[in-house]
């Protein structure tokens, strides 16, 4: 025969599995998405006022890095003329006058700056003993 007490226990730890199981699958259970919230269209004045300012930025940087590509031409003749010229000051003004040409100001600005800066040191190390 059967032991009742047995067969409570069983169902009785059958069904806290069940239940545990039931709570897991609600939890786990998606919820219906939120309608999403459409975000406030940016007023065309304001574009165009970014877009101003974007370009006026983009101005101001093509007029800094014609001049600085200016000056470091004037500063690798300088050094040439004194054969004072080094390798990597003539590489740096090349690849200066390419970013202008191809619109890429800020490297234009930092590849002009770093030729003048090598030219300049050309020019000082004439004032060191040659060596023998």
């Amino acid at each position: 025969m059967f032991d009742t007490s047995s067969l409570c226990k069983r169902v009785a730890k059958g069904s806290a599995s069940v239940a545990l199981a039931l709570v897991a699958a609600a939890c786990a259970t998606p919820e219906a998405p939120a309608e999403r919230v459409s975000q406030p269209a940016v007023p065309e004045a304001l574009s165009r006022e970014r877009e101003a300012a974007r370009e006026a930025e983009r101005a101001k940087l093509a007029v800094e890095a014609r001049a600085l590509v200016a000056q470091a031409e004037t500063d690798v003749q300088r050094a040439r003329a004194k054969r004072a010229l080094w390798l990597a000051a003539w590489e740096d003004l090349v690849a200066a006058r390419e970013a202008l040409g191809g619109n890429d100001y800020a490297r234009a600005i930092t590849r002009a700056k770093q030729a003048s800066e090598l030219a300049e040191l050309g020019l000082e190390q004439l004032a060191y003993p040659a060596v023998k």
